[in-house]
């Protein structure tokens, strides 16, 4: 009987499961108990999104602009003089099939002397006198937008091969130049975002890592009296997390206000430089904020937690 006994199975432990909304409702308590200091952490992480938000998109829109400007860059082909239009429409077509050429225009010699025409008022009879007589000097050529400019050389040259082409006119050392101020700009602009975003998520994390520190005593406590780490931890990660999403949507609406207010003023008194609608980033710039936001949130809870539970 007593071996009975001994082999008889001694009952299990049962798993003591929590409520996930008990750890929610805690990291809410936590944040209104320490709502001056969870304020400070939510403005503080909020601020950096906008300021990281807004260097992203100076980033973006000058090398929107910067695209703009090299892609005025253009190559004018003046073929032969008095060529036949079938030789010319040849010559159209020899074009268009060469690699790098994205637009191809014709202008007619008549339309080259209406354009100077136009350029030289005061001196329209000459022109009109050049017109009807038919002794226009000037020949038919094409004009042509290409796609890069790293390949320029390249397209003038297979041109200049084309039969019945007399001349052509470049800005290769233009192109070039702004292709290269273009470059180094994209890569100081991108090398102080770099900075900016290291130095912004240490602000962050420290701050939040703060918030975390004024609980010091009450985790010794609940370490104290038997909680498991993961009871412990779990309510300041929601609470991490959670300041986290509320930074970011303060952050997302600032930097949508600030944008908005941008494009105006650009839209009427800068004309000539091109801002990228907020329509067509906006929901890549709350991903990237809620993103952020959340990570360095975590984070900054974990740091500080890992100190406080080793303690």
């Amino acid at each position: 009987m007593n071996n009975n006994m001994t082999h008889k199975k001694q009952p299990q432990k049962m798993k003591k499961s929590y409520n996930p909304f008990m750890f929610i409702g805690e990291a809410f308590k936590n944040l209104w108990r320490d709502r001056v200091m969870s304020t400070a952490s939510i403005l503080v992480l909020a601020s950096c999104l906008v300021l990281l938000g807004c260097f992203s998109l100076l980033v973006v829109n000058i090398n929107i602009n910067m695209n703009r400007l090299v892609s005025l860059n253009e190559i004018v082909v003046f073929v032969d003089y008095d060529l036949p239009p079938e030789q010319v429409e040849i010559i159209g077509q020899r074009i268009r099939v060469l690699d790098n050429v994205e637009t191809i225009e014709f202008i007619s010699k008549d339309s080259g002397l209406d354009s100077m025409k136009e350029d030289y008022a005061g001196f329209e009879d000459v022109f009109d006198s050049m017109k009807e007589s038919g002794d226009n000097p000037l020949s038919d050529s094409f004009r042509i937008k290409y796609k890069d400019n790293s390949k320029v050389t390249t397209l003038d040259y297979n041109l200049r091969q084309i039969e019945g082409v007399r001349k052509v006119n470049n800005r290769l050392d233009l192109a070039t130049s702004l292709e290269n101020f273009k470059n180094g700009i994209s890569v100081i602009f991108i090398g102080f975002l770099a900075v900016l975003f290291i130095v912004s998520v240490f602000i962050i994390i420290n701050t939040i890592k703060l918030a975390v520190n004024s609980h010091m005593e009450e985790i010794r406590v609940m370490k104290y009296i038997g909680a498991s780490d993961w009871f412990i931890v779990v309510p300041y990660i929601i609470e991490g997390t959670i300041i986290g999403i509320f930074s970011s949507v303060i952050a997302y609406l600032a930097q949508w206000y600030v944008y908005f207010s941008l494009e105006k003023m650009v839209a009427t008194d800068i004309k000539m430089v091109e801002l990228m609608s907020f329509g067509d980033i906006g929901g890549i710039v709350a991903l990237s904020f809620l993103a952020v936001g959340i990570i360095t949130g975590v984070v900054g809870s974990c740091i500080s937690l890992h100190k406080n539970l080793q303690a």
